[in-house]
């Protein structure tokens, strides 16, 4: 999967660097036993290429009216979590963005934030195309491709459409009961493994 997605950036993609990737690279803080033990199969799996690719992420990308981070735009790399409407609001008015996209908390919400402050939260339903207008100021929580905390094992992800200013989330099945087996053949620990299974 490093190698996926390196291929996509040499070819212009954005990608920035979560918290995994920054215990993968720099040394783990602030996780439980059974994410320890996953960072250090995963540094122990992982070429030394492809740790220097992880390594060369940024913690924060900002493209035009856009601005890319994995927790909060207003501190990346203290990795908090943006669950709730005053943390919305920080990370929006910190990033000076028209759009901020993170992801860190697993479940998609969108935030907006209006011209007089007042912030609201809108839960998507997969496949709505919901308008984004720039005359106001989005947070789009995209979602997981793994371990989803909604009890939906469904991979989640998101597409902005900058011209029509429009942002559809999508959740699509997979195997997830064999990424779950997966998980139990590499040793890893089985909370893991039941956290694929159930969703939460």
């Amino acid at each position: 999967m490093v190698d996926i997605v390196a291929d996509h950036a040499s070819r212009g993609a954005i990608v920035v660097k979560g918290n995994h990737e920054a215990a993968v690279t720099q040394g783990a803080r602030s996780l439980n036993d059974a994410a320890h033990e996953a960072i250090e199969w995963t540094r122990n799996a992982l070429s030394p290429a492809q740790r220097e690719f992880l390594a060369s992420l940024p913690l924060i990308i900002h493209d035009g009216a856009m601005c890319f981070v994995h927790a909060s735009a207003a501190s990346p790399e203290q990795w908090e979590y943006i669950d709730n409407n005053t943390a919305a609001r920080v990370s929006i008015e910190e990033s000076g963005a028209n759009y901020v996209f993170s992801g860190h908390v697993h479940d998609q919400m969108l935030y907006f934030l209006t011209p007089v402050g007042k912030i609201a939260p809108f839960r998507p339903i997969s496949g709505g195309v919901i308008p984004v207008p720039s005359h106001r100021r989005w947070l789009a929580i995209a979602g997981s491709a793994g371990q989803p905390r909604d009890g939906n094992a469904a991979a989640a992800y998101a597409i902005f459409d900058d011209a029509t200013e429009q942002i559809t989330f999508y959740r699509v099945a997979y195997d997830h009961l064999a990424a779950a087996r997966k998980v139990r053949q590499a040793g890893l620990p089985e909370s893991l493994a039941l956290r694929i299974e159930q969703a939460v």
